[in-house]
């Protein structure tokens, strides 16, 4: 019976002593911790300036990203030394309690760097689009300069064409070209147009209504001898003249007309040797002659062809 309450005791006293020299570790920190300050408020009015100023560079440098000082490990061992094995709940998580609310602003730290760069990024990719859009702006500007200039280039290639032709032709205003010919026959002792005659000057005449730069030449021409041959050339003549201004609203401005008479016409029979004829009855001769006035306005309304772009 004896041995039995021995052997018990001493079992009793085996499960004890871990939760005791735990209790004595913990007790011992809290008292070690306590009294720290006491032993080194003494020691910290006996220190120099210049252990002063070394102490707060290393504490300068040896600064975490966090803005504090870097975890120390405890020095101080227990009775079962760094490694307990009948550690409880509270003391574990009273030693880690530190490592995780180091971690907590690691991480919080973390969040906010990544916060900041995604910040910088969205930032620097408007600032990217904004120029691209700006320099293809500037590339349709560019575009649209070069087109205006091309087409001014055009137009005044267009206009020293113009001052060219306009040149030539007023150089050579006052050269007509004869471009149609009509002779009308009278009967001997008249001045009546006949139908025959009527249509032919028609012919001649209708086309001129939306022309410029012409003129038409009216000469007459009849038998017999001296004034009274004159007289009877220049009335066919001005019956030719007053049916065109009449029937075709040709103006007289651009009428010449003159009474021949019995003149001899010259007739290019042969160019070596030309010859002359004399008129037998009565006949007028309408010619139509024409300058470059025509060629000009022809050009100028032709319309000028834009560039595309």
């Amino acid at each position: 019976m004896k041995n039995r309450v021995f052997v018990a005791l001493i079992v009793s006293a085996v499960l004890a002593l871990p939760a005791f020299a735990q209790q004595t570790s913990s007790t011992s920190q809290d008292q070690s911790t306590a009294s720290q300050p006491a032993q080194t408020a003494p020691a910290a009015q006996t220190t120099s300036s210049t252990d002063q100023s070394s102490s707060s560079m290393s504490s300068s440098q040896t600064v975490g990203a966090t803005g504090k000082q870097p975890l120390q490990p405890e020095t101080r061992q227990g009775f079962w030394g760094k490694v307990n094995p009948f550690a409880r709940k509270k003391y574990v998580q009273r030693q880690t309690q530190p490592i995780r609310d180091r971690v907590n602003e690691l991480d919080e730290l973390t969040a906010g760097n990544s916060r900041m760069i995604k910040d910088v990024d969205s930032r620097a990719q408007q600032g990217i689009q904004l120029a691209s859009s700006k320099a293809n702006e500037a590339d349709q500007h560019a575009i649209d300069a070069g087109n205006k200039a091309q087409a001014a280039q055009q137009t005044a290639t267009q206009a020293n064409t113009r001052l060219s032709t306009v040149e030539q032709v007023v150089g050579n205003i006052d050269q007509y070209k004869a471009t149609n010919q009509t002779e009308i026959r009278f009967r001997p002792g008249q001045s009546v147009l006949s139908q025959n005659a009527k249509t032919a000057l028609d012919d001649m005449a209708t086309p001129l209504k939306s022309q410029r730069g012409y003129i038409i030449e009216v000469q007459g021409f009849s038998s017999g001898h001296g004034q009274a041959a004159i007289a009877t050339s220049q009335k066919m003549a001005d019956s030719v003249v007053r049916f065109l201004f009449l029937n075709h609203e040709i103006p007289v401005y651009r009428i010449y007309v003159v009474g021949m008479g019995n003149a001899p016409v010259p007739s290019a029979s042969t160019e070596e040797q030309p010859k002359t004829k004399r008129t037998s009855g009565g006949r007028v001769e309408v010619s139509l002659l024409k300058n470059d006035l025509e060629q000009l306005a022809s050009t100028s309304t032709t319309p000028a062809q834009t560039p595309t772009k």
